[in-house]
């Protein structure tokens, strides 16, 4: 980036701070999650199902009547047959994915209209914090890829192949689970947009906030485009807050004793962390919204360079052009 803010996600102590310090302020609760919010006859695919908060998220949709596609880079089959067991449901399906290779989104995007699948809710859960910078099949840097691109990638292909769909009176709704790191980057860095670079693991929190940023622009402009004239699709996003899982498994080795210490005792849990995730796919509370937010139980604003819709329209320009060079296609515009 041509010009970094110093801030509370810069740096991988840092961050590990905030994540502790959020959990202990106080915050105002505007969930209200009921055992009576269920999905029978719902079809929901979540990214980066198979462990952490998109496992917690699978069982919870599972439990409450859902139909799950688990789209993930690993852990098939066992993983499905765990949600099948605690969730005491046979509607559970794995599919694999990597979000760092475009020919394999286009797999799963082809896999789901083969099979005649219509997702009702999509959730984009898959994210990671690598060590240090990796290109992917594609050339690009592959946090750039999992964190941002795939998502943009994936929806567009989806709603190309009208595999995103209503369920009765009820809107699609597409949740994308972004970071309250997206408020730290002091700006975008349009020149650099998609270059790979070789970066630490210093770098990699920054980088991982200013991912963050770009896609939740991407959200906003996704809802605008979406939406223009009436509301077709409810498009909501998220900050599950810290959340103990195996996202920091790249870490020095030095380190894992600590940080599992650490993300042990002052950490969420995937399952309380997931609440959110199961509110958006699951409450009545927000049917018909086009757009909302969220910081672990309490609705927010996002960063106002995020609702900028002159930023919105250029991401979407940038991310397209970008496509465009690796010979990537859309059936339509949005």
């Amino acid at each position: 980036m041509s010009e970094t803010k110093t801030g509370s996600y810069d740096s991988p102590l840092k961050a590990t701070l905030k994540g502790i310090s959020d959990l202990f302020k106080k915050q105002r609760i505007d969930i209200v999650l009921r055992d009576s919010d269920r999905l029978d006859g719902t079809t929901v695919m979540v990214t980066g199902a198979s462990a952490g908060l998109g496992f917690a998220t699978a069982l919870d949709l599972a439990k409450r009547g859902a139909r799950v596609i688990m789209a993930c880079r690993s852990g098939i089959p066992e993983k499905g047959e765990a949600i099948r067991q605690q969730s005491d449901s046979d509607n559970i399906e794995m599919i694999h994915v990597d979000l760092s290779d475009i020919k394999s989104i286009k797999g799963l995007v082809h896999e789901l209209k083969n099979r005649n699948i219509q997702l009702n809710i999509l959730i984009c859960n898959a994210a990671i914090v690598p060590r240090v910078s990796r290109k992917t099949n594609q050339g690009l840097e592959e946090m750039f890829m999992v964190n941002y691109l795939a998502k943009f990638l994936l929806i567009r292909w989806l709603l190309d192949e009208d595999i995103i769909v209503s369920e009765g009176e009820n809107l699609p709704r597409i949740i994308i689970v972004s970071s309250e790191s997206h408020r730290n980057p002091k700006d975008y860095d349009w020149e650099g947009f998609g270059k790979y670079r070789d970066y630490g693991m210093k770098k990699t929190i920054e980088l991982y906030g200013y991912y963050k940023l770009l896609l939740t622009t991407f959200v906003n402009e996704l809802s605008r485009r979406l939406n223009h004239g009436n509301i077709k699709f409810s498009v909501f996003s998220l900050c599950p807050g810290p959340v103990n899982s195996n996202i920091a498994r790249e870490a020095p080795k030095l380190f894992h004793p600590l940080l599992k210490v650490v993300f042990g005792i002052f950490f969420n849990s995937p399952d309380k962390a997931a609440v959110p995730v199961v509110y958006l796919a699951t409450s009545d509370d927000i049917e018909g919204k086009a757009l909302d937010y969220f910081f672990m139980l309490e609705r927010k604003d996002m960063d106002e360079k995020t609702t900028d819709p002159e930023n919105g329209k250029k991401l979407w320009e940038y991310s397209e052009n970008l496509l465009k060079d690796l010979d990537v296609k859309f059936l339509r515009s949005i």
